[in-house]
């Protein structure tokens, strides 16, 4: 039986295209599914010619006084061709408050990530490696945020399955 959750899953690839288009003029191809765990999906895609490996999960629990608001998608991305690798980015399904940070937990772990438009970063590299690593090994994280009209949110993610979508990512994209 396909839920909303499981339709939403087969969406991610397909939207994170979209979304990543509206960044970028590159050519890219449609994901494919590497595999799904847990809560979390990969997929691939090549752009100019270049695998692109991601990982993808949408959250449990989404807490916020708001009426309207988009997809939610928290990513990690793996690009050899750039030799970037475990760059995490959320899609939060509104635009943010202006110079705002969002702040991530994971476990007892926190993160401070700026942002841009709807969208979450982390600020450099050892960071983008240390939530990718928190995530692995974690159980559950959330992220709060505040939209341009400041509404605070707060998003709840299972990371069950996040070892294993990362394993597939990484050797699908041969990241040593």
């Amino acid at each position: 039986m396909l839920t909303a959750r499981t339709i939403g899953r087969y969406c991610l690839g397909f939207l994170f295209i979209i979304a990543f288009a509206a960044f970028s003029p590159a050519h890219a191809s449609e994901p494919a599914l590497l595999t799904n765990s847990g809560e979390w999906s990969a997929y691939t895609f090549t752009e100019n010619d270049n695998l692109v490996c991601y990982m993808a999960s949408t959250p449990q629990k989404d807490e916020g006084d708001y009426t309207k608001r988009g997809e939610i998608f928290a990513l990690i991305t793996h690009r050899p061709s750039e030799d970037t690798k475990n760059v995490f980015s959320y899609i939060t399904g509104y635009t943010y408050k202006p110079d705002s940070e969002v702040k991530l937990r994971i476990d007892s772990k926190t993160f401070t990530l700026f942002t841009q438009d709807d969208t979450a970063w982390a600020p450099d590299a050892e960071t983008d490696d240390r939530i990718a690593d928190a995530i692995r090994k974690g159980n559950r994280m959330t992220i709060e945020g505040v939209s341009s009209r400041g509404t605070k949110t707060k998003d709840t993610f299972s990371l069950k399955g996040s070892t294993a979508v990362h394993d597939a990512i990484t050797e699908k994209c041969n990241i040593k």
